[in-house]
């Protein structure tokens, strides 16, 4: 159930720069075991590591890429992390004033969801998410922005009627990470992501080698996608606080709320973490711009 209420005070006023300790696994690890991580710890991602030093990250998404592109019948249990993990890893050392800001320029620019962090002699010390972006920036700039300054207008959707099937599809031909639902008039419904797939996954529940691990065993174009979103709708009004958005998705253990007009319940977008983050990385640059205004003669 989402709760919309707010209460300031309780909410974090000193957010953690980073996450720790951080969920690993090792080259010749499997797939299978990544998805069983990422199940079972409620994560999008895990990190590679050799002797304690960070090699490369897996996420959920690159999994089902991969997957999709793959010709071979190799079940789960028989695909390496070492196949599939990106190595190229764009790090930040521990205990930098600026980390927040160092963080989401680096997310934005190098368009990812997370930052490796690590310590002077280059070993994990800890992972910086969207989420921990989100927090700070709640936490921080009430009042900076307003969600229609850095929501998405541009929204990927299905309607409650369509087969889980199709929604998946829906997702991965459009390289995304939700869909915002709809009835047949176009009234919102709810959000399904790739996380509801992962988290109704009844592929560790059964002995199968079947690769399709985000879809139910059985019926599976019977299935529809009003059978996995929640029965209360979360969603923000376009001249509502960003930071206000940004605690509910930290509320509620979201990374988007849809956008309407109250009014009609017209969907107008939809505001994600990655847009938070967006926000974040223009506070300081913006602010400068301003006290050049002010002391300009």
């Amino acid at each position: 159930m989402y709760d919309k209420s707010l209460d300031r005070e309780a909410f974090v006023m000193d957010p953690k720069p980073f996450s720790s300790p951080v969920f690993t696994l090792l080259m010749h690890n499997t797939v299978h075991d990544a998805l069983n991580t990422m199940k079972t710890n409620f994560i999008k991602r895990v990190v590679i590591v050799k002797d304690s030093k960070p090699i490369g990250i897996v996420t959920e998404r690159d999994i089902s890429r991969f997957l999709e592109k793959d010709t071979t019948k190799r079940a789960l249990d028989e695909i390496t992390l070492k196949e599939i993990m990106k190595k190229n890893l764009i790090t930040i050392q521990a205990n930098q004033a600026d980390h927040f800001e160092q963080c989401a320029t680096r997310m934005i620019t190098f368009k990812m969801g997370s930052i490796i962090v690590v310590n002077d002699e280059g070993r994990l010390a800890g992972i910086t998410t969207q989420t921990d972006i989100t927090a700070a920036f709640a936490s921080t700039y009430s009042g900076k922005y307003k969600v229609k300054d850095y929501m998405t207008d541009k929204v990927v959707t299905c309607r409650e009627t369509d087969s889980l099937q199709y929604a998946l599809e829906i997702i991965n031909k459009n390289d995304v990470s939700r869909l915002v639902v709809t009835d047949s008039k176009g009234i919102v419904k709810g959000i399904i992501t790739t996380n509801t797939f992962l988290r109704h996954s009844e592929y560790f529940k059964e002995n199968t080698k079947s690769r399709r691990y985000l879809l139910p065993a059985e019926r599976v174009d019977a299935r529809t996608v009003s059978e996995w979103i929640e029965s209360e709708i979360l969603t923000v009004e376009q001249d509502e606080d960003l930071a206000n958005a940004a605690a509910l998705m930290i509320k509620n253990k979201v990374s988007g709320i849809p956008v309407i007009v109250m009014k009609d319940s017209k969907l107008t977008g939809v505001v994600s973490k990655f847009d938070v983050v967006r926000a974040y990385s223009n506070v300081i640059p913006h602010g400068k711009v301003l006290e050049i205004y002010r002391t300009y003669p």
